[in-house]
């Protein structure tokens, strides 16, 4: 009889034999590291929390925004902190034609030739050079509290002119154009409507009528307006003419009709365009050019008006009809010609803060 002993070596014998002539099964490799792609935008940017996990997962990279304030101060920020050849982000949204001009002498952004230009109406393609790309658009009006103006049984003003009127004194906030883009835009409304010879005149008027100036547009409408959460002092504000859809939309209360409105007079608006662009010096250009093209996209084109209450400049994007129904479109909003602001943009904001802010009253 063969010994149990053995029989277990011989069958340990061939296991081991077996194994011998096999290769090990490979270890699972270990977790690639994501890309930060950082992306800086204005504050009041928002986008679906699902449309950028889905850009993460397939990018394979993790998407960091950061925050700089309003339009001007974040462009601001970026002037400094690009002064040493290495951006503070990838990635800029936010910056708007009223800031276009000063974005590009600085140098800032590099040229991207994004395959959706070929969708996007010319009007909005402002750079020839493409190296800021529309993204959306919304117009800067006055808005102002409809119960507000109700109760005081008071007119709502019908133009520019009838903010100077006595019966208006300090009821307006508005921004100060050096610090925030919709300050600007408004500025730049008051110019086209009244002329190079006669803009001064008209904002002496409104100091001398006591409006009052913020630095930021989340200060002026959130703190100073009474028609926001805020439940401020001042029952008009320079704002968006889509505004008044967000109160409706997102009001605590389900009402029936918006709680404010925009004056859209004929020269009282300012048709603002938002841009994004790939900064200069960025270490992943491949991967900045993919977010804009996100950007760009339908899904994120359709997710705008809701998230940041603008317009999509994508043609084919779909806009929900509560945001249609609510917001008003201004017929004849104030232009000016680009190559004009570029040229006096700095020197009318510097004649704005000497005229306003220099002896203004406390």
């Amino acid at each position: 009889m063969i010994k149990k002993s053995l029989i277990i070596g011989v069958l340990v014998a061939l296991l081991l034999g077996g194994c011998a002539g096999q290769t090990p099964a490979a270890s699972p490799p270990a977790a690639q590291e994501l890309q930060v792609l950082t992306v800086m935008t204005h504050d009041s940017f928002a986008v679906s929390a699902e449309l950028v996990q889905q850009f993460e997962a397939e990018n394979s990279v993790k998407v960091n925004f950061i925050k700089g304030g309003d339009a001007g101060t974040t462009l601001n920020r970026l002037i400094l902190t690009s002064l040493g050849g290495t951006p503070e982000a990838d990635v800029f949204y936010g910056l708007d034609n009223t800031f276009l001009s000063r974005a590009l002498e600085q140098d800032l952004l590099e040229a991207y030739d994004a395959p959706a230009l070929a969708q996007i109406p010319a009007e909005f393609q402002l750079d020839p050079s493409h190296r800021a790309l529309p993204v959306d658009y919304g117009d800067v009006c006055i808005n102002y509290d409809k119960s507000w103006f109700q109760e005081h049984q008071l007119p709502v003003p019908k133009s520019l002119e009838d903010l100077t009127k006595p019966e208006y004194a300090g009821l307006l906030v508005v921004e100060n154009p050096a610090t925030s883009s919709p300050g600007l835009s408004f500025l730049l409304a008051t110019i086209a409507t009244f002329g190079e010879e006669g803009w001064q005149s008209y904002w002496q008027a409104l100091k001398d009528n006591d409006v009052v100036i913020v630095s930021d547009w989340e200060t002026a409408y959130y703190t100073n307006f009474s028609g926001s959460s805020g439940r401020g002092a001042q029952p008009m504000v320079v704002s968006y003419a889509t505004s008044p859809a967000a109160e409706l939309i997102y009001a605590e209360t389900p009402l029936t009709e918006a709680p404010t409105a925009s004056i859209v007079a004929d020269g009282a608006c300012w048709r603002q365009v938002e841009f994004a662009g790939i900064l200069k010096g960025t270490q992943k250009r491949a991967l900045a050019e993919k977010f804009i093209d996100f950007m760009l996209s339908q899904p994120f084109q359709e997710d705008v008006p809701l998230q940041m209450f603008v317009y999509p400049v994508l043609p084919a994007a779909k806009l929900p009809e509560a945001f249609v129904q609510a917001s008003q479109v201004p017929q004849k909003p104030a232009t000016l010609d680009p190559e004009l602001i570029a040229q006096k943009r700095e020197a009318w904001v510097q004649a704005w803060n000497e005229l306003m802010l220099k002896y203004r009253k406390e």
